[in-house]
């Protein structure tokens, strides 16, 4: 029974994870820009972990990534854009505890999703580690990390819900169209509470609700 009970309030957070993402963006039918099969020669980005809708009680993910028809080039980072080479553009936000009621109706209804909110960026030192230091040297703090190795730590990370941008980047770290996204949440250390939302605001959690 205990083990069912667990099972149930599993999917039920992995729902609510998954459901935010039409808010704070990332949904499967969406933004995930490797949903379909990869054209033969076209790069692509999917993360291998976490995985979309993830629940953790760590405060700490490993992000990994598989790229395919793309090399990531450190010999020639911040150099002159060359053909299927370069790095890797990693921005963590996370969602708000609370939500203003009528910013998250518009988000709801926005079609295209213009209306998003947007949540604090985690690529910093504090979070990000040396990705994130480098991303203060480079002037991207709290737009995004850096990084050319397909993979990124971030650490001390507050509980809350979470959306992940990965993106293929060129050498002079340019964007380029081809990314993944997924969402997934970090839990309330045991014994710890959230702080109720000021009045009129609706939490993350409840936000969640609504759109389920």
């Amino acid at each position: 029974m205990r083990l069912r009970k667990a099972t149930l309030a599993a999917l039920v957070l992995t729902g609510a994870a998954v459901a935010l993402a039409i808010v704070f963006g990332g949904g499967e039918e969406t933004d995930r820009a490797t949903a379909a099969e990869p054209t033969p020669g076209v790069p692509t980005v999917s993360i291998v972990s976490p995985r979309n809708g993830e629940v953790q009680a760590n405060h700490a993910v490993v992000v990994k990534v598989d790229l395919e028809s793309f090399e990531l080039a450190p010999r020639n980072f911040r150099s002159e854009p060359q053909l299927g080479e370069g790095a890797i553009r990693f921005s963590l936000n996370r969602v708000p505890n609370c939500v203003n009621p009528s910013k998250l109706k518009k988000a709801i209804s926005s079609p295209l999703g213009n209306e998003r909110l947007t949540g604090a960026s985690m690529d910093f030192p504090k979070y990000a580690g040396p990705n994130g230091i480098l991303a203060e040297e480079l002037g991207t703090a709290g737009s995004f990390s850096p990084a050319t190795r397909p993979e990124i730590f971030y650490h001390e990370l507050p509980p809350g819900f979470y959306r992940l941008t990965v993106t293929l980047a060129q050498n002079n770290l340019s964007t380029t169209p081809y990314h993944d996204v997924t969402n997934f949440q970090i839990l309330q250390k045991p014994g710890h509470h959230q702080k109720k939302c000021p009045a009129g605001y609706v939490s993350s959690a409840k936000a969640a609700e609504k759109l389920e």
